[in-house]
């Protein structure tokens, strides 16, 4: 019996998305449940990213990967979903909009910054990089890091620099990471539908400055 409403949530969870699988990812889905049950045991994972992490794994499995949650990368840095394919390594961080209180005056910014820098410091690190992000939240994806790397200028390069460092200089992003970083999908997850959409980032980030055009500030009464 779960013994706390993460464990029940998560057990709901694969429960319900292990229905229409074969056995085998069944019991890689539980093994993957169990490791983020113990890991909020410590404290050490909230239950909005795990269960996005366990829709995402199962997608991912579908699609032939081995999946880790919570993966140690080295360096001090821990990755949320980590998934190998033959010779070629992916992965997939979560970004859930989540904005610190000390940041409640430059949110937009903040978010912008922090996105730059999983891009740039977890890119490096692998053959392929993913963000996942719920149908709901809007990714402040630089335009620079949503293409290739050879499409890349030196003073986009310079300005993500800048970016990173208003929010991230222990250790800062170095410009070779930001040079040779690349966004290669973004993951909208839609846990409720059991749901993962892969978008390619350049058309993500056209389509949400198109939106973003159309705003136009409400009239006061």
């Amino acid at each position: 019996m779960p013994g706390n409403k993460f464990e029940e949530d998560v057990e709901t969870l694969v429960k319900r998305i292990g229905r229409n699988v074969d056995q085998d990812i069944k019991i890689r889905l539980e093994n993957l449940k169990n490791r983020l049950i113990e890991l909020s045991q410590k404290g050490l994972v909230k239950i909005n990213h795990s269960v996005m992490e366990l829709v995402c794994a199962k997608h991912l499995m579908l699609k032939g990967y081995d999946v880790d949650v919570e993966h140690d990368l080295g360096g001090g840095l821990i990755c949320d979903v980590y998934a190998v394919r033959g010779h070629g390594t992916l992965v997939v961080e979560v970004e859930t909009g989540y904005v610190p209180p000390e940041n409640a005056l430059d949110p937009e910014l903040y978010c912008r910054a922090r996105v730059a820098s999983k891009i740039t410091r977890y890119s490096v690190l692998v053959d392929k990089f993913g963000l996942g992000i719920p149908p709901y939240y809007v990714l402040q994806i630089p335009p620079s890091l949503a293409k290739p790397p050879r499409f890349r200028r030196i003073e986009e390069i310079h300005e993500i620099k800048s970016l990173c460092d208003l929010y991230y200089k222990n250790p800062p992003v170095s410009l070779e990471e930001i040079k040779n970083s690349r966004l290669h999908t973004v993951y909208v997850i839609d846990v409720a539908g059991d749901l993962v959409s892969e978008v390619d980032p350049e058309f993500y980030v056209s389509a949400v400055n198109g939106l973003l055009s159309l705003t136009v500030p409400l009239r006061s009464v």
